[in-house]
């Protein structure tokens, strides 16, 4: 059965056929097991550096604070790896228990529930366009176009924010599904309380509130919500091609911090193209964003559009 955005994209699919070239699609969309593995490695090798600074020179605020803002950062980059499984390419074979395994123990460090996130992201893409059907747009999106309540996302409050969206989408899902979810968000949830317990018995509640509480509760928020923005908040809803943020290129900032997640328009016209295939993937539609007449934005842009000038979402923000 055709979804709304099988059916909206009918409109420029031709396009982007013409745009790039099969063999170049066909190199895009090749899953390589061992750049994701790297990725990861790269991720934990970093976590490891930079919980040694806090707990070396902990005492350091020119140190544990810009640390903490890191371990953050790569807590909330394990949602991004979350997505990679699935979309189911993180290894070629698509039902692979890879997958299953790898999205169970990527979720928990962000204390997601990976049964819900996979119902949620899959019916993202499935109703995007729709207000009432997508349900990043219908539950998570701020209704309330005030700047106090815009704000409230960059802090622990985007907690019981999240949840509350997860659970009006949930509640339509079959019983079997629902209590698999509650199963799995017991789990982080203990995980998490069970970190925290052991970091401040073993190092000190000092400690424990650097290299867990701030990072998750503090730092987290601010990096979903800034990655967030640039996904469906600036669009042209007068043309499905535009249903999605275009953000200009950044492979020495936002590539690295957000694991390429920052491509998402690219994403969602080929959503089975690897986190690392993304930019070059942006390259190859150069011609297809300039005939369209797409804006590139940056993340500043975008924070000055949606905190300082009130932009409503999901609308054209323009120049």
């Amino acid at each position: 059965m055709a979804t709304n955005w099988d059916k909206a994209a009918g409109s420029f699919r031709a396009e982007l056929s013409a745009a790039i070239p099969t063999e170049t699609l066909r190199a895009l969309h090749q899953v390589t097991p061992w750049r994701h593995a790297l990725v990861v490695l790269r991720q934990l090798a970093i976590l490891a550096g930079v919980v040694t600074l806090i707990l070396l020179f902990g005492e350091r605020a020119y140190v544990w604070i810009p640390a903490s803002i890191v371990i953050g950062f790569i807590v909330f980059d394990f949602t991004v790896l979350v997505h990679e499984v699935v979309h189911a390419i993180v290894v070629p074979k698509r039902d692979s228990r890879w997958h299953a395994w790898l999205g169970h123990l990527y979720a928990v460090p962000s204390g997601l529930s990976f049964s819900q996130f996979r119902r949620w992201h899959l019916d993202h893409h499935d109703q995007l366009g729709t207000d009432d059907r997508d349900p990043k747009r219908a539950y998570l999106t701020p209704k309330l176009v005030r700047r106090w309540f815009k704000a409230l996302y960059f802090t622990p409050a985007l907690f019981p924010i999240y949840f509350r969206a997860a659970r009006r989408a949930a509640a339509d899902y079959p019983a079997d599904l629902r209590q698999r979810i509650a199963w799995e968000r017991r789990g982080a949830i203990l995980f998490h309380l069970g970190l925290a317990a052991l970091l401040g018995w073993q190092l000190g509640w000092a400690l424990m509130l650097k290299l867990h509480v701030l990072p998750v509760f503090f730092v987290f928020p601010v990096a979903f919500t800034i990655n967030r923005l640039g996904q469906h908040y600036d669009v042209d809803p007068s043309d499905p091609a535009q249903w999605g943020t275009l953000i200009r290129p950044s492979p020495l900032l936002w590539d690295r911090i957000f694991l390429w997640s920052n491509y998402h328009l690219e994403h969602h016209y080929f959503p089975r193209v690897p986190m690392y295939n993304l930019p070059a993937l942006h390259r190859a539609l150069g011609g297809f964003f300039d005939a369209h007449a797409m804006r590139r934005r940056t993340y500043g842009g975008l924070l000055w559009d949606w905190l300082v000038r009130n932009r409503v979402p999901h609308t054209r923000w323009g120049a």
